[in-house]
């Protein structure tokens, strides 16, 4: 089934003015596919490797993904509880995933021959997900994109470099750039995220020769083509001009992220196992429950995850992605509400756990379970009910007062306006416990 209508438009907008719908659904899916899923050895591999053009050339001869299914990728995303999902249209390799009129290194020129791009949009809005694009600003197999510190070919020597950039026109290349994102941006409906990938402009790259930046991409311009083409589209930092939201890489900021003491949108890329697209051979995968405490962390820093898969060769998740995801899904199933619609709270969390909040709902995320008691500090007449969310079964909790003396088995006074839970000795078997707290609506009032 063919599904040409855009999504629905999101008028609403929150109050850093991005779509409403981005801060509220917090969890996304990024997909790293292309030639380098054949090497299996990390989508940098034409970089790492310094190989030549001819010699790359051998994967787009036996590109030919007979398993890819993007009805499967949409499903696994939602069943994960990912709510948008970011394709690479084109990585820094330079070979486009679907029909482009521009060249003739693209998907529909291999023996697979399938417009990539139209499938996957159709599929993911089919599941009732938001349409990302990944769109990179690189392109090393393009004959106009002059040679510098980060081509594969950089260590070729001067005069050979300077062979090679013989003739190269980057005014040229910039049009072609600014053409395939107009394919993009006018052929496939609605597209409600563009991540472009990325600029490394001398002054701030030192030790990369011939850095590129905004007027090697027609940043301004390229921005401009992108809202009008597509009114309301969110679009990441990476132009080297100011973007809708800041995009932190492989790392987890430690509080709310700001821009010149103004906290800001962001969303951490984040991958399995470090290797953006499919790495055979790279076994540092990162555990479920570990994905589940990134994703919760950002969301108590006011952060969206955007999470990677990178599909082999042959076009489906491997093994690791796919229990990963419905690892994640399983938490996600039971836990969605302490994500979806929540951000930050003005409370202080007690070690070893994180808030996020929604309203007048307060989830506490334990990462670790302690023995029977956790003290909430500063919440003491504020809570109405709690409840372990996985399940619905209730929580007591109490106040001690801090002159109370401990003996035997009775707990000592804790600061004043503190509030102890009594949790279950045996630990929820789920990835990440959560605690639900109705607070009072004087308590949500009051701060």
């Amino acid at each position: 089934m063919t599904i040409t209508a855009p999504a629905e438009p999101q008028t609403a907008t929150d109050a850093a003015g991005l779509p409403a719908w981005f801060t509220h659904d917090r969890f996304g899916m990024f997909i790293h596919w292309g030639l380098y899923a054949l090497p299996a050895r990390h989508e940098w591999v034409k970089n790492r490797e310094r190989i030549t053009d001819a010699d790359y050339q051998k994967y787009f001869d036996h590109f030919d993904p007979d398993l890819f299914d993007a009805a499967d990728w949409a499903r696994r995303a939602r069943e994960a509880g990912m709510k948008y999902v970011v394709l690479t249209t084109k990585h820094h390799e330079g070979f486009a995933l679907w029909d482009s009129a521009l060249t003739d290194y693209k998907a529909t020129n291999t023996r697979f021959g399938r417009d990539i791009v139209r499938e996957f949009v159709d599929a993911v809005r089919a599941e009732g997900l938001r349409v990302g694009f990944y769109h990179s600003l690189i392109d090393w197999h393009h004959p106009d994109f002059t040679v510098d510190g980060v081509h594969p070919r950089r260590d070729d020597g001067e005069a050979e470099i300077a062979r090679l950039n013989e003739g190269r026109d980057m005014a040229r290349y910039r049009e072609y750039l600014h053409g395939q994102v107009s394919e993009l941006l006018t052929d496939y409906g609605r597209i409600d995220y563009l991540f472009y990938d990325f600029s490394y402009r001398d002054n701030d790259h030192e030790d990369i020769w011939g850095g590129k930046g905004r007027d090697d991409w027609g940043s301004e311009e390229l921005m401009a083509l992108t809202k009008r083409l597509q009114p309301g589209i969110i679009v990441n930092d990476r132009l080297d001009i100011p973007g809708d939201l800041v995009t932190p890489e492989q790392y987890q900021p430690d509080k709310p992220m700001e821009v010149d003491g103004v906290r800001v949108p962001w969303e951490a890329c984040q991958t399995l196992n470090g290797s953006w697209g499919y790495d055979r051979d790279n076994l540092n995968v990162k555990s479920v429950d570990l994905l589940v405490r990134m994703l919760v962390d950002g969301v108590s820093n006011n952060g969206n995850m955007l999470l990677n898969v990178g599909p082999t060769g042959r076009g489906e998740f491997d093994g690791v992605a796919r229990s990963a995801l419905a690892g994640i899904g399983s938490w996600m199933h039971q836990h969605a509400r302490s994500v979806y619609g929540a951000g930050p709270s003005e409370f202080r969390a007690p070690a070893g756990t994180v808030y996020t909040q929604n309203g007048n709902r307060l989830y506490l995320h334990l990462f670790t379970w302690p023995f029977e008691h956790v003290h909430l500090p500063d919440l003491a007449g504020r809570v109405a009910y709690a409840q372990l969310l996985n399940d619905a079964s209730e929580i007591h909790y109490r106040e001690i007062p801090p002159g109370t003396r401990a003996q035997n088995t009775g707990l000592g006074g804790q600061p004043a306006g503190t509030l102890t839970l009594t949790l279950p000795i045996v630990r929820p078997d789920v990835a990440v416990p959560v605690v639900e707290l109705f607070l009072r609506d004087d308590a949500v009032a009051g701060r």
